[in-house]
């Protein structure tokens, strides 16, 4: 059987009248009856756009020229806004991406939950540069352009980004992608090195490099030399995720940066491969908010599920008489135990579960709780959420970073008896329409 052979895209580029923004922020037109998503348009804007793709029921294009320019147009702070995948809206003024994320969390509220919080809280804003603290940045030796290059793949393919800096990234890393670039080019290895993750601190910085050879002599002396001249902690990772080890500093002892959470005289230590918050200003304002919203009495036992290294368990220890910390992660069970301790403090413990199913006979769940607090992955946490009302919990705080699986599960809360009484977005990803979103449920 012969292929059907697929007809040719547009060289041309074509006119298109945007109407509105996808969930994704690209443009939305509409031309005879077949949807067009434009990379790089606002709603009200006339462009013209190349084909990059097509589709039975849709196209996808790129803008190239701005005919009519929205009113929230603003020049992308980043040179290379056009073409790296890192950043998706810095041609669109802030105010205007807070208010995307607004109305997307809001059609997420009325789409999959059918249901809407008693009150809108303000917007959490976030300095809309420098505050991105973990990356993964790609690495890539092009022969065409005997150079190396570090950073993000290009918007919407597999290539990497021809970059020099990154205005997004903490400036301790963001400063130094071509210092970065350099370095990798003078190295023997310089075609095996696959990836670089970074992690910042409050104090330090790291960089893990994905080593996919063992290193010569000259390039272990030229990684230890870049870490002392920058003042960055280096790690190698020659295979698995367990094979991450420091080589700068040298003195021995514990692999760990840390942050502060200095309302409630707390620090965090976590290794550069653990999860944490990339942006350390909403986390601290984040962690406030849910408190206080929790309301959190002296006596009051609270749940904290999918509780990470403790960055909500130990301001909630501050406060509660005992609380529970849960974590699928056993490595991240340990971390939360260790700062624990680092903080003094013997009112929480750590325990790792399965928290796919139903963990209401625990042993540590068996005494019930006032206050719970879940912050998932992006999956959300359905099946979670039909067992976690068994506690009979007076409030629940659920944060999260889908506001689909926020919407879809916060129907079966209110299902189960309780009133969505106050919900917002928080710009933890300025720039990029990832919506980070907090809500506020109580017992009816």
């Amino acid at each position: 059987m012969s292929r059907r052979r697929r007809k040719p895209l547009p060289k041309e580029p074509l006119l298109c009248a945007i109407e509105t923004l996808s969930h994704d922020g690209r443009g939305i037109a509409r031309e005879e009856g077949k949807t067009r998503f434009v990379d790089g348009a606002l709603p009200g804007e006339r462009v013209m756009a190349k084909m990059i793709n097509t589709r039975s029921r849709f196209d996808e294009l790129r803008a190239e020229e701005v005919l009519e320019a929205s009113p929230e147009r603003v020049r992308p702070p980043c040179d290379f806004a056009d073409l790296c995948g890192g950043c998706s809206l810095q041609h669109m003024e802030p105010d205007a991406q807070i208010r995307f994320k607004e109305n997307t969390l809001r059609d997420h509220f009325a789409h999959f939950g059918g249901i809407e919080p008693d009150r809108w809280i303000e917007p959490m804003r976030s300095p809309p540069l420098g505050y991105r603290r973990k990356a993964r940045l790609g690495v890539r030796f092009v022969n065409k352009r005997d150079s190396v290059l570090v950073g993000f793949r290009e918007k919407r393919n597999s290539f990497l980004a021809d970059i020099d800096r990154c205005v997004v990234l903490d400036p301790r890393i963001g400063e130094r992608i071509d210092d970065l670039r350099a370095l990798i080019y003078r190295l023997d290895a310089y075609q095996h090195i696959a990836q670089v993750e970074v992690a910042c601190g409050d104090d330090e910085a790291a960089m893990v490099f994905r080593n996919m050879m063992p290193l010569s002599p000259g390039d272990y002396a030229a990684l230890l030399e870049f870490g002392k001249a920058h003042d960055l902690h280096i790690y190698l990772q020659p295979k698995g995720p367990e094979t991450v080890h420091r080589i700068w500093p040298e003195e021995r002892g514990e692999e760990r940066l840390s942050y502060r959470l200095p309302a409630f005289d707390l620090t965090m230590k976590f290794h550069p491969m653990d999860f944490t918050q990339v942006n350390a200003d909403i986390n601290q304002r984040m962690v406030e908010r849910a408190l206080e919203w929790l309301d959190v009495q002296p006596g009051d036992r609270v749940l904290d599920l999918f509780c990470g290294l403790g960055n909500f368990t130990l301001p909630l220890a501050r406060q509660a008489g005992q609380v529970v910390g849960v974590e699928g992660d056993e490595a991240m069970v340990v971390r939360g135990r260790e700062n624990a301790e680092l903080n003094g403090l013997d009112n929480v413990t750590f325990h790792g579960a399965n928290l796919q199913g139903d963990f209401t006979r625990e042993s540590w769940a068996s005494e019930g709780f006032d206050r719970v607090l879940i912050d998932p992955p992006r999956s959300g946490a359905e099946e979670i959420c039909e067992h976690l009302t068994a506690f009979g919990a007076k409030r629940i705080v659920y944060v999260s970073c889908n506001p689909a699986t926020l919407a879809r599960d916060a129907g079966v809360i209110v299902s189960k008896g309780y009133r969505l009484k106050q919900a917002g977005v928080m710009d933890m990803f300025p720039h990029t329409t990832h919506v980070e979103s907090i809500a506020l449920f109580e017992r009816v």
